[in-house]
């Protein structure tokens, strides 16, 4: 079986304007490491379909829905503010239903062992998006939407949600807080956007706050001494991965210090858990990482060890 990048052109049409650091060069930005680094041609790439509205809503309410679909501007050019620095253009509806749509069909192909594992490539983000609301940067939380297809559509009993963004992933946490088939593991920096206060550790929540400065060493002592216990002991059937990379040391819309090392470290622990209880089954999904080199070699490191080429 293979690895599979899931992505579409559309991902890139969802423009906030020129200022804005959540910008279309992202996605160009990890294909032009992709060619550096040889990678282009040994992983599959599929075309990501438009996510169906059922499966939307069965992470979103109707409003949430609405605010994205009735708002969309119609003028090439045009914006749309649904809070500060998330903005709606002509082309952002269709890309947001792209990139769940991704997430989607990657969990279906890694279900139905079509393929080991996928990365979907994709814009806009989605872990602060809330059941209620889209917010920072993120219009429908992909991986939490991707979650609950598992749950409802495969009939899988137990997921995980493992996200190693420098933000607190709130969206997929709310979606999830009261869901005992779905445990939740991040570390993010603390204090920070969107500024969630730190929760108690328990059996299905294990997001533990980092302050400023904090580099590989930290991540991997969480890792170790909190994630893994978790995990090994919840069994998931299948992992799902916020793949934020601003936690990169070169990545100043955070503030700590990880290197493409360190994500390469994350992804095999994460790999391994699959292994023993998911039967390898990975679906990972593009979340944050603005400064651009950084993020297309991270970006390369955790595909490296997803298609098992490192």
């Amino acid at each position: 079986m293979s690895t599979a990048i899931f992505s579409h052109p559309d991902c890139l049409k969802h423009d906030m304007g020129a200022w804005h650091p959540e910008s279309p060069d992202r996605l160009q930005a990890i294909e032009d490491q992709l060619i550096l680094a040889r990678l282009d041609g040994l992983i599959e790439r599929r075309l990501a379909p438009l996510a169906e509205i059922p499966a939307i809503l069965r992470n979103h309410t109707e409003g949430a829905l609405a605010l994205v679909r009735d708002h969309i501007p119609s003028t090439p050019g045009d914006t749309y503010p649904l809070d500060g620095d998330t903005l709606l253009c002509h082309a952002s509806y269709d890309a947001a239903l792209r990139a769940a749509g991704a997430a989607l069909a990657a969990t279906d192909a890694v279900i139905a062992g079509d393929i080991a594992n996928a990365f979907c490539s994709i814009r806009p983000p989605g872990h602060h998006a809330t059941p209620s609301e889209p917010m920072g940067f993120c219009l429908f939380n992909n991986v939490a939407i991707a979650a609950r297809h598992a749950l409802e559509a495969h009939g899988l009993e137990r997921v995980a949600i493992v996200d190693f963004d420098v933000h607190h992933g709130n969206g997929t946490a709310e979606s999830f807080r009261d869901d005992p088939r779905v445990l939740m593991a991040s570390f993010f920096q603390h204090p920070f956007y969107p500024f969630s206060e730190p929760e108690p550790v328990t059996g299905t929540n294990v997001n533990i706050p980092l302050p400023a400065r904090s580099g590989g060493d930290a991540v991997r002592q969480v890792v170790q001494e909190y994630w893994l216990p978790a995990l090994h002991a919840f069994k998931p059937q299948m992992i799902f991965v916020s793949a934020g990379f601003d936690a990169h040391r070169d990545d100043d819309m955070g503030g700590m210090a990880l290197v493409e090392a360190d994500y390469a470290w994350l992804t095999r622990q994460i790999m391994t858990v699959a292994r023993e209880h998911a039967g390898g089954r990975i679906v990972s999904c593009l979340e944050g990482g603005y400064a651009l080199s950084a993020l297309g070699r991270s970006v390369v490191a955790h595909l490296k060890v997803l298609a098992e080429l490192d």
